[in-house]
């Protein structure tokens, strides 16, 4: 089966059923004050082909690797005749892994954020500990579900704690784990299942404000998404830049893929948090609207105009028009050169 062209025509057919753009993207922003994801290509799921789509009527999907996907990624082949020689192509922007996958989604439109977050340090510990979340807007007709699957590895099944009463002990795909026993509550239906990396996965299921999915069908949805989580995970997400070479032992320690709009000046966010991943002080890159940088004119970086800015030992280099109108910022407690030398290295758009 195509799996492309089914996501094509099956869009074509109910691109009028599209939601309001404009009431979408506030509903969201009230519930988790973050922007959407713009993910990569179509994800197989057990019941079906999900078609995956942003309150603008962008086409996103989840990202398996497949033996095709890694020799395209390779590029083509370089010839060595001197007639079709070519320069060396730009670095390509390299899609990040979540660490976890979902295999099976309730079919409907999709509003995804993707991140690897910071969910702070073990008792007794100051190293932080790094996990993954997926935060969904599933429209199934006229119902809008709010779907929330995040890794808890500091908390048990045992220590959970739920926004409606109690839970109750269950099994749901050969795991142990705690559900909610009023899923008709506020917090709708409310998870939280061993953990293969260790603690727990939270799986949570509830509507959207004016929704009214009755809790039979939130239990239903619940189980079969905890069913079909995959460790390790598979999917990856795409940033709209990347991160290249770091200085003093940087590395990534966490990332959020997000939804942009017009004020940011561009259709996808992008934010990363390097450092030394062993405290919790860390430097930010993000995409940042226009209008709210600051600073004075410093030198270029990469072709473009620059703006340096610090506040109490706090600095912030953004880079204009880095990505579409969007700037790109780099802040941290960080001497000015050292700022430089992440912009200077970082992938941006072709």
């Amino acid at each position: 089966m195509d799996i492309e062209n089914l996501i094509k025509d099956t869009f074509t057919a109910h691109e009028h059923d599209a939601p309001d753009g404009d009431q979408v993207l506030a509903a969201t922003r009230e519930r988790i004050d973050r922007k959407r994801a713009r993910l990569n290509r179509p994800l197989a799921v057990a019941a079906g082909v999900v078609l995956l789509a942003l309150a603008a009527v962008t086409v996103v999907a989840l990202n398996r690797p497949t033996p095709g996907d890694q020799v395209a990624a390779a590029g083509p082949a370089r010839s060595n005749h001197p007639a079709v020689a070519k320069a060396p192509a730009k670095p390509a922007i390299e899609p990040l892994a979540m660490p976890f996958s979902l295999g099976w989604l309730p079919q409907g439109k999709v509003d995804t954020l993707a991140r690897r977050i910071n969910t702070g340090a073990a008792a007794g510990s100051t190293k932080p500990v790094y996990d993954g979340e997926y935060l969904l807007n599933v429209t199934v007709g006229h119902q809008v579900l709010l779907v929330d699957v995040q890794e808890m590895r500091m908390m048990s099944p045992d220590e959970a704690m739920f926004k409606s009463g109690p839970g109750k002990h269950v099994t749901i795909g050969g795991r142990a784990g705690v559900e909610s026993a009023n899923s008709g509550g506020p917090g709708g239906y409310e998870l939280y299942l061993t953990n293969p990396r260790g603690g727990s996965v939270y799986v949570n299921i509830g509507n959207e404000p004016g929704s009214t999915t009755p809790a039979t069908q939130l239990i239903d949805i619940g189980h079969r998404v905890a069913e079909h989580i995959e460790f390790p995970g598979t999917t990856t997400v795409t940033p709209v830049f990347g991160l290249g070479a770091l200085p003093g032992g940087m590395r990534m320690c966490t990332f959020e893929i997000g939804r942009g709009g017009p004020e940011l000046g561009t259709a996808t966010s992008t934010h990363y948090s390097i450092g030394t991943c062993d405290t919790m002080d860390t430097v930010q890159v993000y995409t940042s609207e226009p209008g709210r940088v600051q600073g004075k004119p410093g030198r270029q970086v990469q072709g473009h105009q620059t703006r340096y800015n610090v506040e109490s030992g706090y600095a912030s280099l953004s880079i204009l028009d880095a990505v579409d109108h969007a700037a790109i910022t780099v802040a941290g407690h960080l001497p000015q050169a050292d700022l430089y030398k992440i912009a200077d290295h970082l992938v941006l758009p072709r």
